[in-house]
């Protein structure tokens, strides 16, 4: 009788990297959509650009490395950086802007580490950071949401993919006719100044619970994240670590003093608080491992992301906050590692 022999792993897992990445994407359709809608059809151009330059970056990183491309390129990881990387850029941003936050995440913040499975910070996060700094003009450029009764000059669509490919604007046109404060910083730069939160909340940008257009992205970003729960692809602890530390002492603060705070809705319905949760501080590779270091490390981000907008001079804050975890998801893995049975825990007996 002649016995087959089999190598580990002896059951084959139910999910694969490919698997996992399509439904982050699939999860991400309304709230893309939905920018699109209220946005215009800019996040378009940027997605576009980004998912070129980061899966190209990826095939020629792994070209040089003498290994076959298709192997990471169909793993759909850099398509999902690309993704990433689009939501936290303007609608109106040059094209070099975007291929260089792109570039930057793919070919350094991930294949200098070693590629998927060894980076140690969030891509998609080091590619934004490096063009917050570097381009902090073009990062400014921020729309209004395509609402009736808020008095904006909107770009068309030829205008928008003008702007994207060559950096200018029709000549009837300036800078300050065609962006806006985002609903953060309306509410930082006001506070700053003086105003009351009552006052802030008067300007037609502001929406019922966070920005007009903002919050209803936020609404299905949190479905998406729900369907990703339901599906197991992310467990529960990052998140709930991410709202506890930023919505908590926002809330302390909101009890303290309305009329000097927002309130914990409007940080939890503007900006980028529902993605980082779902999206972005739930990276595997780069997040902390344990049930317990979930917690820990989702809480330091949200409590990060509190720190910024209340004291920092960045209106959001969650990319420097994912990174700066990213920097101790190490030490927090090794304080919080499970006890392993039959050997002694630190300090004492089994």
């Amino acid at each position: 009788m002649e016995f087959v022999r089999r190598e580990a792993p002896y059951i084959a897992p139910k999910a694969n990297v490919s698997s996992m990445m399509l439904q982050v994407l699939v999860a991400l359709i309304p709230a893309a959509l939905a920018h699109v809608w209220y946005f215009g059809p800019g996040f378009l151009c940027n997605l576009i650009i980004a998912a070129v330059f980061c899966v190209g970056g990826e095939a020629l990183v792994m070209q040089l490395r003498g290994r076959p491309p298709l192997a990471t390129i169909s793993d759909y990881s850099a398509l999902v950086t690309a993704v990433l990387l689009t939501f936290a850029l303007p609608s109106l941003t040059p094209w070099w802007v975007t291929a260089t936050g792109s570039l930057f995440a793919i070919v350094i913040a991930k294949h200098m580490y070693g590629g998927l499975g060894f980076n140690v910070f969030n891509p998609a996060m080091v590619g934004y950071v490096v063009v917050l700094i570097a381009f902090p003009m073009e990062l400014n450029l921020w729309v209004a949401p395509h609402m009736g009764d808020i008095d904006y000059q909107y770009l068309t669509l030829l205008q928008t993919i003008v702007y994207t490919l060559t950096g200018s604007l029709p000549e009837t046109l300036a800078f300050d006719a065609i962006s806006r404060a985002t609903p953060l910083d309306a509410m930082q730069a006001g506070l700053r100044t003086m105003h009351t939160f009552s006052e802030i909340w008067a300007n037609p940008i502001m929406g019922n619970f966070g920005g007009r257009g903002w919050e209803w992205i936020g609404n299905l970003t949190l479905a998406g994240g729900i369907w990703l729960l339901i599906k197991k692809i992310i467990r529960w602890h990052i998140p709930v670590g991410v709202f506890a530390g930023l919505l908590i002492p926002m809330t302390v603060m909101y009890a303290i003093d309305s009329s000097a705070n927002a309130g914990p809705g409007f940080h939890l319905f503007s900006g980028a608080t529902i993605l980082c949760a779902f999206f972005i501080a739930t990276d595997p590779v780069s997040a902390a491992t344990s049930p317990k270091g979930r917690l820990v490390y989702g809480a330091g981000i949200g409590f990060l992301i509190f720190s910024i907008r209340q004291w920092g001079s960045y209106a959001d804050g969650v990319a420097f906050a994912v990174v700066l975890m990213n920097m101790a998801t190490p030490a927090i893995d090794y304080v919080t590692r499970p006890h392993i049975v039959g050997h002694p825990r630190r300090g004492g007996h089994p």
